[in-house]
């Protein structure tokens, strides 16, 4: 896209009559708004001035380029503003300001906007289109400036030769970031590309920019790389620096301290980089490998759906256990509609959001599409006759991971289109090509998934006649062992199916050990705290409320996190559970609810109370477990 798209006669004011930095920004705001860019002039000033009070946008050189990505903007846009007389704007050299430039980014501009608008700022960098710009005469004549500036730029120029000087030997490497990063990212990097250029040093410089990450630094970069620079005003990635000498500045520093910048980087003048774990790095697990990452980003976005549908199907439990059934004399058109909206939307949903939160991790948003339609393909397309219910929560985890490097896959093929056809990656090529090839691979894999979930079915069946307690053990582990999984709903569907029978012990040992895993794990957060981080102690509080509503998946977090500990825990609690209430001989009628159908146990109190013994049992022999087998956290 060119500049000029963005830049037009409509949005170019020749002679502000603004006196003051304020009024500079609210004339061409105005600007914009009068020439249609804006859906809401009162938020994108806003937007404007919170980025303000981040760090001036007076860059210097009599050059200001104020900007903001708000929802606010109806259509990307610059608009420019001339003082010749100059303003104080609060320039970082302390001079006035006389060029001003205001680039109003959308929240959903597309890259070919945003390299627009960067080009701009590394075309200011220019001494002699700046000089122009202040001398043109119309507003026609600076779109002239601008086009024949962007022609000069895109036309192949070559290699000039350098004299090589002190500092030729030097590998040097660069990050620019700025919160907005639109403008002084890219600036910076113009910069210190320029300045390494004329000096004869070795750089190479990562913009992280709205655009996303470009000329990203690889590990061998860094390996080889005698110093760093790091320019950012916001979070960049330095975990990959560690034991590298690296200087941290601000990015405006590597506008206009460039020479000193590069002069401390070739004369060794950087401490040598330690990096320490943040507390977000720490809470969020970003340090760990790469399958938690992905793993973590689809059961974070699957669990409201498990903890919002899982309680209104308990809640609907309160009018009847058949209350949700048209048929039944307990039906309730409103208990009907929270076991609707809890099991057969919310729950429905669960596995596909999962899958495609797993996959977008991995292929960022081109994975999200195909990531969805392979986990609806897991649990719906089964492939085996009289199965419902597909491969679960285990055929969402792969479709999330195959559908994620699938879609890298496709990237990588149509990598190599014309610029003229980039536009039609993400919403022609990648989207086509992705689905298809992931959902024709879950379409055959996932009967096979489904075979080997009714195999364990049927396994469970055949045990009916045998001593009960086993059965109940049995039982348990398999509720604990994959949290929601095929594994766990087969342990499950077994219990319906004896529920129909008319055979209520297999129902209360099924359910008992299901709220064991996370009750297990939040009793272990407040009783062994210095073994569990912050958020998993937060997350302990909720797995309280979501082990009594019958939500097993509630543990997920504490499995993900640490499944080699954890997995055993829970597993050894549910089991003693299941061989408890098989022993204690309870049944229960209901499917579902957890502590708000604990009422419905057959047997009246006695039996009432023994089944909350059974599960407060459980649920201690998790806790001591995990706690026993944690490793101590280190602040």
């Amino acid at each position: 896209m060119k500049i000029t798209q963005l830049l037009t006669e409509q949005t170019i004011i020749l002679d502000l009559s603004a006196t003051t930095k304020q009024q500079v920004l609210e004339e061409l705001a105005n600007q914009l708004d009068q020439a249609g860019k804006l859906s809401d002039k009162q938020a994108f000033m806003k937007a404007i001035l919170e980025r303000e009070s981040q760090s001036t946008t007076g860059i210097g050189d009599g050059i200001a380029i104020p900007h903001a990505k708000s929802a606010a903007v109806e259509f990307p846009a610059i608009a420019f503003g001339r003082s010749q007389e100059g303003l104080d704007f609060e320039s970082l050299d302390g001079q006035p300001s006389n060029l001003f430039f205001m680039i109003a980014a959308s929240e959903g501009a597309n890259d070919d906007h945003l390299e627009a608008l960067s080009r701009l700022a590394t075309f200011l960098m220019d001494e002699k289109f700046r000089t122009n710009i202040l001398a043109a005469q119309s507003k026609q004549e600076i779109l002239e400036i601008v086009t024949a500036k962007e022609a000069a730029v895109d036309q192949p120029q070559a290699a000039a030769e350098q004299t090589p000087v002190d500092g030729t030997q030097k590998k040097i490497l660069a990050v620019t970031a700025c919160p907005t990063g639109i403008a002084h990212t890219y600036m910076a990097a113009e910069k210190l590309n320029e300045r390494a250029k004329e000096l004869g040093i070795s750089i190479k410089v990562e913009t992280n920019g709205s655009s996303g990450v470009k000329n990203r630094l690889t590990a061998e970069d860094i390996a080889g790389a005698d110093a760093i620079i790091v320019a950012a005003d916001t979070k960049v990635e330095m975990s990959r620096f560690d034991g590298k000498p690296v200087i941290q500045t601000a990015v405006g520093k590597a506008i206009y301290e460039t020479d000193n910048l590069l002069n401390r980087a070739v004369t060794g003048d950087a401490p040598n980089y330690t990096h320490v774990q943040s507390k977000d790095e720490a809470d969020t697990g970003e340090t760990k490998g790469g399958f938690y990452k992905h793993l973590m980003n689809g059961v974070s976005n699957m669990l409201p759906f498990v903890v919002g549908g899982g309680i209104l199907i308990a809640i609907s439990f309160f009018w009847g256990i058949n209350a949700g059934n048209p048929d039944s004399p307990e039906y309730n058109e409103f208990a009907a509609m929270l076991s609707t909206i809890g099991g057969g939307k919310a729950f429905f949903l669960m596995v596909p959001v999962l899958a495609g939160f797993i996959a977008m991790s991995i292929a960022d948003r081109p994975g999200f599409a195909p990531g969805m339609i392979g986990g609806l393909i897991a649990i719906t397309v089964t492939g085996v006759e009289g199965a419902s219910g597909g491969s679960g929560f285990l055929g969402g985890l792969i479709a999330g991971f195959l559908a994620g490097y699938v879609t890298l896959l496709v990237k990588k093929l149509f990598s190599g289109l014309p610029n003229s056809l980039e536009g039609l990656k993400p919403v022609l090529f990648f989207p086509v090509f992705a689905i298809a090839i992931t959902g024709i691979i879950m379409m055959l894999v996932n009967p096979q998934l489904t075979k080997v979930y009714t195999a364990i079915s049927s396994f469970l069946e055949s045990l009916g006649g045998t001593n009960l307690v086993l059965v109940g053990l049995l039982l348990g582990g398999m509720m604990a062992i994959d949290m929601g999984g095929p594994i766990n709903k087969a342990a499950y569907t077994f219990g319906l199916a004896m529920l129909d029978a008319q055979n209520f012990n297999f129902m209360a040992a099924v359910m008992a050990a299901g709220m064991v895993p996370p009750l297990g794990l939040a009793i272990s957060t407040s009783l062994f705290k210095n073994k569990f981080t912050k958020p998993e102690r937060e997350a302990g509080k909720t797995a309280y409320v979501l082990g009594a509503c019958f939500i097993t998946e509630g543990v997920i977090p504490f499995a993900a996190a640490d499944p080699a500990r954890v997995i055993p825990a829970t597993v050894a609690g549910a089991s003693v559970t299941g061989a408890l209430v098989m022993l204690f001989d309870i049944g229960l009628r209901a499917p579902h609810g957890g502590i708000f159908v604990i009422g419905l146990v057959d047997g009246g109190v006695p039996n009432i109370l023994l089944y909350i013994a059974a599960i407060l049992i459980g649920s201690v022999v998790t806790a001591l477990v995990a706690g026993t087998l944690k490793k101590r956290i280190v602040a």
